[in-house]
C-alpha cells in the first residue's frame, strides 16, 4: 500500500511509520493544526506586554498616581493582567508582571512595583 504525506499528499519513501515526506511538510502540518491556538496566545501576550510597558513607563517617570481614564487613553486594557494580589487589609492589586496598580476609589489608580520580581534580574 502506498503511503501519502499528510500535508502535501506526495508518496512517502522510507520507514513504514513515517507520516510526512519532509521536515517542511511536518512543520507545515503542525503549524496549520496549532494556528488558532498560537494566534490567540500571541494576541494575549501582546496585550500583556503592552500593559506592562505602559505601567513601567509611568512608574519610571515617577507618576505613581494617575486617573483611570488617562491610563485607558494610553491604551491600557484593564481586562488583561498576569495576577492579582490581595493584601491582609483586603486591598487588591492587579499586576502585569512586576508592575501593579490598585484602584483608590476616586477613579484614580495608584501604581506599585513588586520587589519580588527584582530578585530574578
Amino acid at each position: 500500500m502506498e503511503r501519502k504525506c499528510l500535508d502535501c499528499g506526495c508518496t512517502i519513501r522510507g520507514r513504514t511509520d513515517k507520516k510526512f515526506c519532509s521536515d517542511q511538510c511536518r512543520n507545515n502540518y503542525n503549524n496549520k493544526l496549532n494556528r488558532d491556538t498560537n494566534n490567540f496566545m500571541r494576541n494575549v501576550h501582546g496585550l500583556l506586554r503592552k500593559n506592562r510597558r505602559i505601567l513601567a513607563d509611568l512608574y519610571l517617570e515617577e507618576r505613581f498616581r494617575i486617573h483611570k481614564d488617562a491610563l485607558f487613553a494610553l491604551g491600557y486594557n484593564f481586562s488583561f493582567f498576569t495576577h492579582l494580589i490581595e493584601t491582609s487589609d483586603g486591598t487588591q492589586y492587579h499586576y502585569c508582571f512586576e508592575y501593579g496598580y490598585r484602584e483608590t476609589g476616586d477613579d484614580f489608580i495608584e501604581l506599585k512595583q513588586n520587589s519580588k520580581y527584582l530578585e530574578y534580574q
